[in-house]
């Protein structure tokens, strides 16, 4: 995907890649084009693992109206395509530069330089935005799980060093008192790390399945209704996912750095590389703030709440069906407060942000994850559920782990929501009132 340029980033508004008519045919006989400019940040803009590679440029026509609608979208191989699929001469497009990076440094990141190559127009003129969001709504519910897959190599890798790194003594007492030290994993502080890692990966995974079956149910059902309802959920969900794993990524490999304490600064145990990795998953693919603007601004007020209703019909209908159980009452009872709290809040940004749009993106990181926050609550609240269900005689010890780490979450995780929901309150007013000479 060629789409970020040297003066733009999110605003892709302010493109100057030209596409101008060439007057040749492409090898479907469709109408060529000569694309002219440059773009950066380019993953793998040019490696030699296939024989050709294709690239989707956004560019402007030279009667395009201004801003993102006059974006058309184009392909561009590496190397011109014969009529009979073959290749042909090189094209007009070549790697001007490879970035040194933080992170992801076997991805090869390119400056790649357009002259006049030959390219082909994808879709209509002027509507390559929306065919690009084709992709990059797919790439943002695959860099969420990025972030979620190093959080588990980081929390494997914690664990497994926890149990084996021996300093101090438990504060009750020896646990190993055939050792010098007890293994850190008896630390409380230690123990409450691990935790918040494991209940917020298992919770996320629990999501990203939930979103998952949507997707395919959005793709392939046969009634148009569901594959609408589908899609609906897919979309909302999408930069909470994005955003809210991506975060949790980052957090998870530096709470694994610190289970290892200076080991994890150092090389040798791989803690540093995760976190160094993790962080680009917060920034490509649209900021993660970025995120939070388009959940706010976009999928809250799309076709009257209507992609709203997909997320709270089904929390509030569970809330409901279970509110009386007294064995669900410790996990029922934090995830209705932190819906009420979620409901609150939605309710507050419409009202505010009509008035004033500074008041919806003042709002929209915390909302954001006061959102993500509760369907994770949402998630571990039905996992207890299916335990509790279950005869005690079957339960393992993966049961029992389930119930704890649910335990977990609902008492030491879930309450950031109550802050969270003051801060989204607070208003606009302490983030826009100072001046920007007092920066």
């Amino acid at each position: 995907m060629c789409l970020t340029e040297p003066q733009c980033g999110t605003d892709l508004g302010l493109i100057r890649t030209k596409a101008v008519p060439n007057g040749a045919t492409g090898p479907d006989g469709e109408p060529a084009y000569k694309i002219t400019g440059t773009k950066i940040f380019i993953s793998a803009g040019e490696h030699d693992l296939t024989e050709n590679i294709l690239h989707l440029v956004l560019a402007k026509l030279p009667d395009a109206p201004p801003g993102a609608k006059g974006i058309s979208l184009f392909l561009v191989p590496k190397f011109a395509l014969k009529a009979d699929g073959g290749l042909g001469a090189r094209n007009g497009v070549a790697c001007g530069a490879i970035e040194h990076k933080m992170g992801i440094k076997a991805s090869s990141t390119c400056v790649m330089n357009f002259d006049a190559a030959e390219g082909y127009l994808i879709g209509a003129a002027h509507g390559g935005m929306r065919a690009m969001f084709t992709m990059m709504n797919t790439a943002r519910l695959a860099v969420g799980m990025q972030g979620l897959g190093l959080a588990e190599t980081a929390y494997q890798s914690a664990v497994a060093y926890a149990r084996e790194r021996t300093q101090g003594r438990a504060l009750k007492g020896a646990k190993h008192p055939d050792k010098a030290a007890d293994p850190i994993i008896v630390h409380p502080d230690v123990r409450k790390m691990l935790l918040s890692m494991r209940a917020t990966i298992e919770g996320s995974r629990a999501l990203a399945a939930w979103v998952a079956v949507a997707v395919d149910v959005a793709e392939r059902h046969p009634d148009p209704a569901r594959r609408q309802e589908a899609d609906d959920l897919v979309a909302l969900m999408t930069p909470i996912i994005k955003a809210y794993f991506t975060d949790t990524g980052y957090a998870a490999t530096n709470l694994g750095m610190q289970v290892f304490g200076g080991h994890g600064y150092i090389r040798e145990h791989g803690m540093e590389q995760l976190a160094r990795d993790a962080r680009i998953a917060q920034l490509y693919e649209g900021t993660n703030g970025i995120q939070a603007l388009d959940l706010v601004g976009r999928k809250l007020p799309q076709n009257m709440g209507r992609l709203l209703r997909r997320f709270f019909h089904p929390v509030l209908a569970f809330i409901e069906d279970n509110q009386g159980e007294a064995d669900l009452a410790e996990f029922i009872l934090p995830l209705a407060k932190a819906f009420g709290r979620l409901q609150q809040a939605t309710a507050w940004i419409a009202q505010q942000g009509l008035k004033d749009p500074d008041e919806a993106g003042a709002a929209a990181s915390d909302y954001l994850r006061l959102f993500a926050l509760t369907a994770l609550a949402y998630m571990w609240a039905r996992a207890a559920k299916v335990v509790i269900a279950m005869d005690k005689d079957q339960r393992r010890d993966f049961h029992e782990a389930k119930l704890a780490t649910a335990r977990f979450y609902m008492t030491r995780i879930l309450p950031e929501t109550s802050g969270l929901f003051a801060a989204i309150n607070a208003g606009a007013a302490p983030i826009m009132e100072p001046q920007e000479a007092w920066f």
